[in-house]
């Protein structure tokens, strides 16, 4: 009987918590740990705090991937076309292998905007797990609110993203 209270228990909390997943993210996904370009942490809780009150384009990538290397250039584009939105942020999660990797990835690359690395990386990642994450690039937008306004594009020209941006004016 106990065991049988406690897998409806866990069913239904489930349910609730999976109903909150599309506006938000859960705390123990912001509870993971990301590394800043210079090398000292901080989480995901603290970055997407830091740019409460801004549209954040987040693409989460690696520099092994060709998908995300082959679409930077439609991403520097979208950049460039919404670069007068003083209240939009480009962040970019890397899920890289290596740290220095990813950060000689961005210099030559030029990739413009925030940047952290998920030292879990995508297969091990709670963040990647709650979003889901099977493949790269990922593309979201994060709301002026802090609420998930677009969970899922994987490519840097999918109309969605723009629409996500235009819509949290």
């Amino acid at each position: 009987m106990k065991k049988g209270i406690v897998i409806l228990m866990s069913v239904i909390l489930f349910s609730c918590a999976k109903k909150e997943r599309g506006k938000t993210f859960s705390d123990i996904a912001l509870a993971e740990k990301v590394v800043r370009v210079d090398g000292t942490e901080t989480n995901l809780k603290m970055v997407f705090e830091k740019y409460k009150g801004k549209t954040v384009v987040v693409d989460v990538w690696a520099s092994w991937c060709g998908d995300c290397l082959a679409s930077l250039p439609h991403l520097q584009e979208l950049q460039e076309q919404t670069k007068n939105n003083k209240d939009l942020v480009y962040l970019f999660l890397s899920v890289d292998k290596k740290q220095v990797s990813w950060r000689n990835a961005i210099i030559k690359r030029k990739i413009v905007g925030q940047h952290y690395f998920l030292p879990l990386g995508m297969k091990k990642s709670i963040f990647g797990k709650e979003i889901v994450l099977d493949w790269i690039p990922r593309y979201m937008v994060i709301g002026k609110d802090g609420t998930i306004k677009l969970l899922k594009a994987i490519k840097a020209t999918d109309a969605k993203i723009l629409e996500a941006i235009n819509a949290d004016k």
